[in-house]
């Protein structure tokens, strides 16, 4: 699912790394590195992602990466959650975080690689020991039901077993319910109440224009979940609990 990319000794010594599917990639500084269905990095030959959906380059003393795509925003932040963006067609960034990840969702995939730069200017919060692994550290949290957190869990099961190992098929509103051990019915409402829920905290993407919700939520709620640290391998336990409305 990689692209052949040569590494070169020049490579390795780059200032900007990109981490996808534990392979180690190296823009060169001067020229311009593509992400996409057909470029310098191949993310996946999955047709819902665009040939070139990302591109990376240093200008002004600094990287950027910018989206060339036409219809796929990509979800931004930084391994704390404390920074977040939502990069739309047509946009860019400076790549001035130490690390930062990276997911977008193309059809039915959702796909997660990491950018570290070592010429960061800015530097991110320590990671408390005690939060690492508990989620303790979600910035704006929204507080949330028992069952609420149970959906989100049961979204992001296949991302939080895979460890953010560069693609995730995410589930359908049916295989979920059936995972929770729910009617249909009571997951599609869950789903409306949390999609507001954090609709109304200012989340972008969850809703679509009139009031009616986005057809790709579940993507967009699972980018959210994630990258906020909203939920983490340790919530995983929540799935086989008969945890009703509490």
């Amino acid at each position: 699912m990689t692209g052949d990319i040569e590494q070169t000794a020049e490579h390795t010594t780059a200032k900007l790394g990109i981490e996808f599917c534990g392979e180690w990639f190296y823009p060169v500084p001067g020229t311009v590195y593509s992400i996409g269905r057909d470029a310098d990095l191949v993310i996946d030959t999955n047709p819902y992602l665009h040939r070139r959906l990302l591109e990376v380059e240093s200008a002004q003393d600094l990287w950027w990466l910018a989206n060339t795509g036409k219809s796929i925003s990509v979800a931004l932040a930084t391994a704390d959650g404390a920074y977040q963006a939502m990069l739309g067609p047509g946009t860019r960034v400076p790549l001035v975080f130490p690390e930062l990840l990276v997911m977008f969702t193309a059809g039915s995939y959702t796909y997660e690689f990491t950018i570290r730069n070592d010429a960061a200017r800015f530097t991110g919060r320590e990671l408390p020991a005690d939060d690492a692994t508990d989620g303790g550290t979600t910035i704006g949290a929204v507080p949330l039901t028992i069952s609420q957190k149970q959906l989100l869990v049961a979204l992001c099961e296949p991302i939080l077993r895979g460890g953010m190992m560069g693609s995730s098929q995410i589930p359908s509103s049916a295989a979920a319910a059936q995972r929770l051990g729910w009617p249909l019915t009571t997951f599609n409402r869950k789903l409306d109440n949390v999609c507001d829920k954090f609709d109304r905290e200012g989340v972008q993407g969850l809703r679509g224009g009139g009031g009616k919700l986005a057809t790709n939520r579940r993507a967009r709620l699972v980018e959210h979940a994630i990258l906020s640290r909203l939920v983490t391998a340790a919530d995983l336990p929540l799935l086989d609990e008969d945890a009703g409305d509490r």
